[in-house]
């Protein structure tokens, strides 16, 4: 299968899967204000990998990817409706700290660039 192919679905369960989100009633997942930074998918549309990240932080990403593996299974069904692909994907979710990282690097960055500027006395 063209790699094109599968980034066009994981886009598509990426944009479908942000809109079931809203609808899981889980207070683990409503909670904790969760948003899905990429999905990873395997070649064989078996299994795909949905990377969370929560705003209270990775304790928030963990608690709510728990409450999302119990809502799998009604995910799975709402996205195989949506889609229409011949085999819906199994869903996995995966705490992500990626956006914090990243955000800990350009603080870093940017005391560096301070420390490194001439001073104007």
């Amino acid at each position: 299968m063209p790699n094109y192919h599968i980034s066009h679905i994981s886009e598509s369960i990426t944009r479908e899967l942000t809109a079931i989100l809203r609808t899981v009633k889980d207070p683990r997942v409503a909670n904790n204000m969760v948003s899905i930074l990429r999905v990873d998918v395997t070649r064989d549309l078996s299994y795909a990998t949905v990377h969370i990240t929560s705003l209270n932080g990775m304790d928030g990403a963990k608690e709510a990817s728990k409450g999302l593996q119990n809502a799998a299974g009604y995910m799975r069904k709402q996205l195989g409706l949506a889609l229409q692909l011949r085999h819906t994907p199994e869903l996995r979710f995966v705490p992500d700290d990626s956006i914090a990282y990243s955000a800990h690097i350009a603080t870093i960055l940017n005391d560096l660039n301070r420390k490194e500027e001439p001073s104007d006395v």
